[in-house]
């Protein structure tokens, strides 16, 4: 009995810990360090703590990245970074040193731990930071489509009543965007007059948005707006049914959401609340049967 309590308890406070760990984790991703207050705001992203302590770090590393055995994954990595919004806050080939450099680390603290006998902390440690760095990017570009996708309706729906009140499509989106908060559908957009201004013409800059995001419902919005460029018709008619069937694919998606809640629910149940309540219940019980038995 003594040791299917010690047992019990240990398992519990095995999943308590990496339960708060998972939470420490994500609340440095979330930390943005003074220093980048001075920059321009599409290069203001917070970065993990934990990739942004082996930045400095990478810069030996740089020449090599360049080597054929990393063009693979250089590729794959700026698509993501890109799609992320982050291809102006961090460059492939230095996203890709610090992974490497996190490898290093997590070898480095497993020697360590297996030395004090603790091989199994080791292991997990190296596999969080070979894995982390990659399942952030996937998140943060998670997010941002999400973001896009929920915010596209109601950007299209005051894009529509601005042009058939006699604005044109450029004036429009300028006089929406300053007064719309900033967020990852305002900063592509806003990106985009930056390049019209420079000199880009409209067609090419939209079709660079729509290839820098790679979010489906924006490209087709993007994709239609420049067709609609060039063979001459009218884009308030067309950016109202492209807002309407957005907004019945959110409606849809929310649903789904709604739908998988209680599914996703199950598993944090089972592994973080029964073993704590089964102990509470049955710890009492089986301590007083150990006391009758002796």
């Amino acid at each position: 009995m003594d040791l299917l309590l010690t047992t019990a308890a240990a398992l519990c406070a095995g999943i308590s810990c990496t339960a708060v760990l998972c939470l420490i984790i994500g609340a440095l991703s979330s930390i943005e360090f003074d220093k980048n207050a001075g920059e321009p705001l599409e290069i203001r992203k917070p970065v993990p703590v934990l990739i942004k302590i082996v930045l400095p770090l990478t810069g030996n590393l740089l020449p090599l990245m360049h080597a054929q055995l990393f063009q693979d994954s250089l590729r794959k990595t700026s698509n993501q970074l890109m799609m992320a919004g982050y291809d102006q806050t961090l460059s492939a080939e230095r996203f890709l040193a610090a992974r490497i450099l996190l490898l290093g680390l997590g070898v480095i603290v497993m020697i360590l731990c297996g030395t004090a006998g603790k091989l199994l902390y080791g292991l997990v440690l190296l596999a969080m930071f070979y894995i982390y760095p990659g399942a952030w990017l996937r998140n943060m570009v998670s997010k941002r489509h999400f973001s896009i996708l929920r915010a596209l309706p109601n950007l299209l729906d005051l894009l529509t009543l601005s042009i058939e009140a006699g604005k044109d499509f450029l004036s429009a989106l300028k006089d929406i965007l300053a007064r719309r908060p900033i967020d990852p559908l305002g900063e592509e957009f806003m990106r985009a007059l930056q390049e019209i201004q420079l000199g880009k013409k409209r067609q090419t800059a939209l079709r660079d948005m729509a290839q820098r995001t790679q979010q489906p419902e924006l490209s087709a919005v993007l994709n239609a707006i420049v067709q609609a460029d060039e063979l001459g018709i009218s884009i308030g008619g067309l950016l109202r049914i492209q807002s309407d069937q957005l907004r019945n694919k959110r409606f849809a998606l929310a649903e789904k959401l709604a739908g998988e809640a209680p599914v996703k629910l199950l598993m944090p149940v089972v592994l973080f609340i029964f073993p704590a309540v089964f102990l509470l219940m049955l710890g009492p019980v089986i301590l007083q049967a150990m006391k009758a038995m002796r």
